[in-house]
């Protein structure tokens, strides 16, 4: 017999309508169990999800879906609608190597109305989707469900001040999804005007009048709108956010009643104008576990839900992350000046500790990538010595901040850039893919690529010791196990490592953990092996005298191609009017899905028994030069 008799019944939405409504709460129910179920077995996001359960079952059963358009901002929320929508079946592959996307997803669904990953997009996307039906004379509704977290960026905010303009024609409907909790726990002046809102005694009295005002009365429809509006400013007032752009606001209301939000959705398709509806949801919702730790619970590995997450007792090698952690609070230690900040990646960067010793020196500036870049550069400019903990898809935002307030300015901030490469099962929206080739270009940047844990807190001291911009990135996960002995030590700035030198024909480059990779290619071909610690500036004369010596240079990079570290390897040469032939490797011209960073690997011709076939064939190809690596060819 079924675990799930009613799910097992809805393959589409439309099988949820035909429901009564009486049944909608086992449904809720009915997901969160086979959530825990399928999340246990694959990993994924699982708290917000879970939290998110009676709204995905009340949206697509008050809604005309996929006609009318949902747009869950980030998509970690979404599992629920997932499953809702036809691939309950998929979900045993969810993020897995050519499986089920841990996002929404346009390709993967027509339910999924827009590709979401990064934070608050939803609003500004859902607004585009309104206008354009506007000018098509198309009625559908767009809904933009945003959570507590995301609103706390600024596109988020701008796009409120764009939809407050349109009074009519425009189905737009901004749903907020208040938890109290994005990854960490919610941050900012906003998160406290929200918290008090909902705490207010005078607003649940209002939230009371809230409910009568929107059962609808036939002719008496513009009178309640306005009775409501004024319920709402009576006790949140004029300078609230909402009013503040003339958005017609409603709540907060109960996110787990679904009884109560199924009336509320029905009233509020009466409007044809931006609306916004405040839900009060609890983060884990109904698996104690995450209830009592969402945090820990927001994105998770295989686990037994018996038992929930088990802490590991066993002795690991640290993550590059955690390397990153310790380093900061021994810097923090010996230097007064250094200033840490994280937009809202508390704990994926590895300052939890630091937050602990350093309260006055920390800030967590909520989702907010590009206000951490200048408010950095504010700090630099009086004389402190900010490090921003960034990772790589998310410093993506903020490019324009780094050029023109950070280095533009020539002042001394450290990005520590984390996630750098392939990020794996968060797939194509989380890769770590872009940044050098962004960075490379920018005046007065130094940037810098740890080979392993070692080298990575060498290269952050010498990017603290530094008094221009920097950029130190490192992947996510596990080095190879190098003992971490250094201290305060710095190393050479633009100076590369020799690992090996060989006497065959090919002289291999790394730049970050590909330097290992290389080093079994290496070891095979008697061949040269350069760690070449900095992207930006390069070993010029280390790079030439390798390709003196040598017939072929080979450089491997966990970076895109174009404009990568490899081109700026060919740069070097073309410009010394050095023609030794160069094979790449890196990340190629595509966007890359989810998967293993393993599977990446060999899927994408990173390992080491790839690169040395392709190495041997191309020498096979290739005449010997008696004179090295100039002439001959």
């Amino acid at each position: 017999m079924s675990n799930y008799p009613l799910l097992d019944t809805i393959n589409s939405p439309e099988d949820l309508r035909r429901l009564p409504e009486d049944e909608l709460p086992e449904v809720a129910e009915e997901l969160r169990g086979f959530m825990v179920e399928s999340v246990s077995k694959t990993g994924g996001h699982l708290s917000s999800s879970l939290g998110a359960t009676e709204l995905a079952v009340a949206i697509h059963y008050v809604f005309d879906t996929p006609r009318d358009r949902i747009i869950w901002d980030v998509g970690h929320q979404a599992y629920a609608h997932k499953i809702l929508t036809g691939r309950r079946e998929q979900m045993a592959t969810l993020r897995r190597h050519h499986g089920l996307s841990g996002f929404p997803k346009r390709n993967e669904s027509e339910y999924d109305a827009f590709g979401t990953a990064h934070s608050s997009t939803s609003i500004s996307a859902a607004l585009g989707m309104a206008v354009a039906d506007k000018l098509k004379g198309d009625d559908r509704w767009h809904v933009a469900v945003i959570g507590d977290g995301a609103l706390t960026g600024g596109m988020a905010i701008e796009a409120l001040n764009d939809a407050g303009v349109y009074k009519k024609d425009v189905r737009l409907l901004i749903i907020l999804n208040d938890n109290d909790c994005s990854i960490s726990p919610a941050v900012g002046a906003l998160s406290g005007h929200l918290a008090k809102i909902v705490s207010t005694r005078a607003f649940n009295g209002a939230r009371e009048l809230s409910k009568k005002v929107l059962k609808p009365v036939p002719g008496l429809w513009e009178v309640a709108k306005r009775m409501e509006k004024q319920a709402i400013n009576f006790v949140s007032p004029p300078s609230g956010i909402f009013s503040s752009f003339d958005i017609n606001y409603y709540g907060p209301v109960d996110g787990h009643n679904l009884e109560e939000l199924v009336d509320i959705l029905r009233n509020l398709k009466a409007h044809d104008c931006p609306i916004v509806l405040h839900v009060t949801t609890k983060k884990g919702k109904g698996y104690a576990p995450a209830e009592a730790d969402p945090t820990t619970y927001h994105g998770v590995s295989p686990f037994d839900p018996a038992v929930g997450i088990v802490p590991s007792g066993k002795p690991s090698k640290p993550t590059f992350t955690q390397v990153f952690g310790r380093w900061i609070c021994d810097t923090a230690a010996r230097d007064e000046r250094l200033y840490g900040i994280t937009p809202a990646m508390r704990e994926g960067s590895g300052l939890v500790e630091f937050e602990k010793k350093f309260p006055d020196r920390y800030r967590d500036v909520a989702i907010a990538e590009q206000h951490a870049v200048t408010y950095a550069a504010g700090l630099a400019c009086e004389g402190m010595k900010p490090v921003v903990a960034i990772y790589s898809t998310f410093l993506q935002r903020a490019i324009d901040q780094v050029i023109h307030d950070v280095a533009l300015q020539n002042l001394p901030v450290v990005f520590a850039v984390d996630r750098a490469g392939l990020v794996g099962a968060d797939g194509a929206t989380h890769h770590g893919a872009f940044d050098v080739a962004l960075l490379r270009p920018i005046p007065n940047m130094t940037i810098m690529t740890p080979s392993d844990e070692n080298e990575c807190r060498l290269l952050l001291n010498t990017a603290f010791a530094m008094d221009t911009p920097t950029v130190v990135r490192y992947p996510r996960g596990k080095g190879t196990g190098v003992e971490v002995t250094a201290d305060a030590e710095t190393v050479e700035v633009g100076k590369a490592r020799v690992l090996r030198r060989g006497k065959g024909r090919v002289a291999f480059v790394g730049f970050g953990p590909m330097t290992h990779m290389l080093a079994e290619v290496a070891e095979h071909l008697d061949g040269t092996l350069l760690d070449m610690r900095f992207v930006k500036p390069l070993d010029r004369e280390a790079l030439l005298e390798a390709a003196e010596e040598h017939d072929l240079v080979v450089v491997a990079e966990d970076s895109a191609l174009e404009g990568g570290a490899g081109s700026a390897v060919l740069e070097v040469l073309v410009e010394a009017g050095v023609t030794v032939p160069v094979m790449r490797f890196g990340l190629p011209d595509r966007f890359i899905e989810q998967g293993t960073q393993a599977e990446l690997h060999e899927e994408l011709g990173l390992t080491a028994a790839a690169v040395e076939e392709k190495v041997k064939a191309r020498l096979a190809t290739m005449k010997k030069s008696p004179f090295g690596g100039l002439f001959g060819r």
